[in-house]
């Protein structure tokens, strides 16, 4: 079955553009024009991945993300911007996106992090009952779940996939580069800001304490490096 991706631009030129070449990678697609209409099709219907465009006329994509969020509607989202502030880029991850462009952009570009994105996605076959327990937070990778005291937690696709990352090399001390490349499959220095929103992300669900972390410890002028609490 082909996996679907939710294009979401209010440009008509911008959308039969990607249309064209997201289908010719071999991926199903619709469309929506305006916010709403995204919000409504992408909390309905059932996507892989949406592209979503942050100027929209009415709701925009910000609003969406947001929205989609708060109604647990995990599905990535792969986020167009024509702004160049890093405000932008930064605040469109800390509402739940897991990536994002700037405009321009070639198809191409489109495309490649479509693939990145849902490459991380499918799920390699594990051995029953694996579980990874780090003090009081487990992990089950098959179920792309985890709790805590035995509650259940809601992460985004790209949250939990930077969690069981750091949990598999758990006392190893990981640059933002080395989690960008692992988790995000980019073999380039991208923006590392990409990784410290979502270990921000990580920290409000899984610490007792959000200013003090216990579970992902930072490294100064390193990255990060998660450890089982004492």
């Amino acid at each position: 079955m082909e996996q679907r991706i939710l294009i979401v631009d209010d440009e008509e030129s911008i959308v039969t553009l990607l249309k064209y070449n997201i289908e010719q990678a071999g991926y199903e697609t619709e469309v929506a024009y305006t916010g709403t209409d995204a919000l409504e099709k992408a909390s309905k219907g059932s996507f892989d991945l949406i592209v979503l465009d942050v100027m929209l006329p009415g709701m925009d994509g910000m609003e969406v993300c947001k929205q989609l969020r708060q109604k647990q509607v995990n599905t990535p989202v792969l986020m167009l911007t024509a702004k160049d502030e890093e405000f932008d880029k930064v605040l469109g991850l800390e509402l739940g996106a897991d990536d994002y462009l700037t405009k321009p952009f070639s198809p191409r570009e489109v495309v490649a992090r479509i693939k990145a994105i849902l490459r991380r996605m499918v799920r390699e076959p594990v051995e029953t009952n694996s579980q990874l327990q780090i003090a009081e937070l487990s992990i089950y990778p098959e179920q792309y779940e985890a709790t805590i005291k035995g509650e259940s937690l809601t992460f985004t696709p790209k949250e939990f996939e930077l969690l069981l990352y750091l949990a598999q090399n758990l006392g190893r001390v990981l640059s933002r580069d080395q989690l960008l490349s692992a988790v995000w499959n980019y073999d380039f220095a991208g923006d590392t800001r990409i990784v410290d929103v979502h270990v921000s992300h990580l920290r409000e669900k899984i610490e007792p304490d959000t200013k003090k972390p216990v579970y992902i410890k930072t490294i100064r002028g390193l990255g990060y490096k998660m450890e089982a609490p004492q």
